[in-house]
């Protein structure tokens, strides 16, 4: 019963959320699961196509990378071990004048609008121009309401989870909120809100009734 009522209310949110995104110029997409949201990605990516990847947990959790490398894709992505400072910047580079980019979004507000910090920036700028499509896979969990709401949750939710996850020496990773530092490994260097579709953009937002990444 638990599980129906959740699941219930997470539809629910995400259609509020879809209808949002969607009056702000976006195309917006509910998936009930992982399985589903994987089913749609895939649809909108060509066996030709180049793919960028960002560092999402979201994209790896719902099995997108594996599928993408069983289908023939050329895949630029810079989260493998053992990788130079410079073939890290040549294959992000490539990723942002791939023919699909993936990520996610830190957060969405139910005004529509997709909320990101980053710390190189690479992400957000190739969420708003380069690749030729951009498609974000999101769980009902990075839906908020107000804006201050989307930028709490991305300090004291996501940087942390992330900050540990990359072994980064950054306090929120050990305290588990932001603490607003000023060290070198500070991931909390660009914030972005892309209120409205950007003109000469591609966007599809697929928002997913689970909990996914951070």
């Amino acid at each position: 019963m638990d599980e129906d009522i959740k699941k219930d209310i997470y539809a629910k949110r995400c259609q509020l959320g879809i209808k949002a995104l969607k009056n702000n110029g976006f195309d917006a997409e509910y998936a009930d699961n992982s399985k589903e949201a994987l089913k749609k990605a895939l649809s909108m990516i060509p066996k030709e196509a180049t793919v960028g990847i960002s560092g999402t947990v979201t994209i790896r959790e719902i099995g997108l990378v594996d599928a993408l490398e069983k289908q023939g894709n050329t895949i630029y992505t810079d989260w493998k071990h053992g990788l130079e400072k410079k073939e890290k910047l040549r294959i992000r580079r490539a990723g942002m004048n791939s023919d699909v980019y993936l990520t996610s979004s830190n957060a969405i507000t139910l005004k529509g609008q997709l909320v990101n910090i980053d710390g190189t920036g690479n992400r957000v700028a190739a969420m708003i121009f380069g690749p030729k499509k951009v498609i974000i896979i999101a769980g009902v969990n990075k839906i908020v309401d107000p804006l201050d709401d989307a930028f709490a949750r991305i300090r004291n939710i996501a940087c942390p989870l992330n900050g540990r996850r990359l072994s980064l020496n950054v306090p929120c990773a050990t305290a588990g909120k932001c603490t607003d530092c000023e060290l070198p490994q500070r991931m909390c260097k660009v914030y972005v809100v892309i209120d409205k579709k950007p003109n000469l953009s591609d966007i599809t937002i697929i928002l997913v009734g689970e909990n996914l990444g951070y």
